[in-house]
């Protein structure tokens, strides 16, 4: 795409401002104080996405509740990627009746991924005529517009045509309160996993302006936030459409260059389009993460040819070893499905015995979930779910039992650590981020919080350390 296909005009941005003023005065004009709840689902990027929403809504006069029951508008920013988070979503739709009901002038909004399926659009639009309007992640940047009329035209109103994706700087945010904060720095993605839903909802490829991201990066640090981490379907992808011969690695680079006490982290990471020059780059920052998410999703090369990942297990395992040569201590996290179509029991145990030889800190573990639209979702599928479980089971006891040493390993060490928030845990109240983003439960007053401390760390299991200062 031609970048001025991409950004969306000032103009255009200026008017959705306008539309923000037409809302508050609206509410003004009734002496009404309006109260939203978003509802976000899924991935960090749909968090960043619910921030801006929240940005938005602020601008209209807005204040927040996470109750259903005490909003006047309520928006379900919903993911696309797994069966599990669509059936939530539409069983919530159904709960929400019953709050349309107690308050009929109460607007229901569904937006994000799901809401860009044209299957998930039509069933709302016949089966939940409750819901007031639907957008998905292309009309973003006009929520306000498509809020307005709702209210001006008391109709449905539906957003979801199929485009390529663009770019809008400057869209008011709401960040949550305390240390971390989430920068996206490109959006959609070219590569069409076969079991992925993500570049048909999501659009194409397309990259911030590196000059935005640093101001933006810059604005963050400045107003006091930690850990910062750097948002995209495919950040290894990043500056490949500006036209300029600048790349992730550059970007890291820069934002590096950033006086302040903070780290920096990213995902999601495309082994594809990993290079050393990205690893050379962490090994030289004083900023970026020892910390690499690198999702790898099966062990065997005929299943990752089948689901169109475009690299080997002998590439993958190039590009881990000459990670941990460069960044010695690198932590390291993945992503792992089970039971894609077809694959037999060996296939799935060449993923466990890729684990057991790469020693990842932890995983993200999934059971293949089939996703209409893909073309994983049209492949024969002869493995039973029993069989999958049991492949599945033994994945999660190697994961688990090597975790479970790595983390045992850290006791009697001190630790740099960033405290950053309150655990639920009465004896170790607080709850802290190695480098490697290892949680660690500790002792402390919440005075802490915000701050870069030592730690020792006293003891472990699975999931996570246990320290005081």
């Amino acid at each position: 795409m031609e970048r001025s296909q991409v950004i969306i005009p000032e103009a255009d941005l200026a008017q959705q401002r306008e539309f923000e003023a037409k809302i508050k005065e609206m509410f003004t004009a009734r002496e009404a104080h309006p109260v939203a709840c978003v509802d976000t689902f899924g991935c960090q990027q749909n968090v960043a996405d619910g921030q801006k929403l929240m940005g938005m809504l602020e601008e209209c006069g807005f204040t927040f509740t996470e109750d259903w029951k005490e909003a006047d508008l309520v928006i379900l920013n919903t993911c696309a990627v797994r069966e599990h988070a669509e059936q939530r979503v539409f069983g919530n739709l159904g709960i929400l009746t019953h709050t349309k009901k107690e308050n009929p002038e109460q607007v229901i909004c569904l937006c994000g991924c799901m809401a860009q399926e044209e299957r998930v659009s039509n069933r709302v639009k016949e089966s939940y005529r409750h819901v007031d309007l639907v957008f998905g992640p292309h009309a973003l940047w006009k929520f306000p517009e498509l809020l307005w009329r709702v209210y001006d035209k008391r109709k449905r109103v539906f957003a979801v045509d199929d485009e390529h994706g663009s770019i809008a700087e400057g869209i008011p945010v709401v960040r949550e309160k305390g240390v971390k904060a989430w920068v996206s720095i490109m959006y959609g993605c070219n590569n069409f996993c076969s079991y992925c839903i993500v570049p048909y909802v999501r659009g194409r490829e397309r990259s911030r302006d590196p000059q935005c991201v640093l101001e933006e990066v810059r604005g963050l640090v400045e107003a006091g936030y930690k850990d910062i981490t750097l948002l995209g379907q495919n950040v290894n992808s990043y500056g490949k459409d500006l036209g300029i011969d600048y790349d992730f690695a550059d970007l890291l680079a820069e934002i590096d260059q950033i006086e302040g006490e903070y780290v920096i982290r990213f995902m999601s990471s495309h082994p594809k389009d990993a290079t050393k020059k990205l690893f050379d780059t962490m090994a030289a920052s004083k900023h970026v993460a020892r910390q690499l998410h690198l999702p790898f999703q099966s062990g065997n090369n005929r299943v990752l040819h089948e689901m169109n990942r475009r690299y080997t297990r002998e590439q993958y395992l190039e590009l881990i070893n000459y990670a941990k040569e460069k960044m010695p201590g690198l932590v390291i996290t993945s992503d792992v499905i089970i039971g894609f179509p077809g694959e037999t029991e060996a296939e799935a145990m060449d993923t466990v015995s890729l684990v057991e030889e790469v020693g990842f800190d932890a995983l993200f573990t999934f059971i293949y979930s089939p996703r209409p639209g893909t073309k994983a979702a049209e492949m024969p599928d002869p493995a039973t779910r029993e069989e999958k479980q049991k492949w599945f089971d033994k994945l999660l006891e190697v994961q688990n039992g090597m975790s479970a040493k790595l983390h045992a390993a850290y006791i009697g060490k001190t630790v740099r650590v960033l405290v950053d928030g309150e655990s639920d845990d009465a004896e170790f109240p607080l709850a802290a981020r190695t480098n490697g983003n290892r949680l660690v439960r500790m002792k402390g007053d919440k005075s802490l919080i915000g701050q870069f401390i030592d730690v020792t760390i006293t003891g472990s299991n699975t999931w996570a350390l246990y320290g005081e200062v």
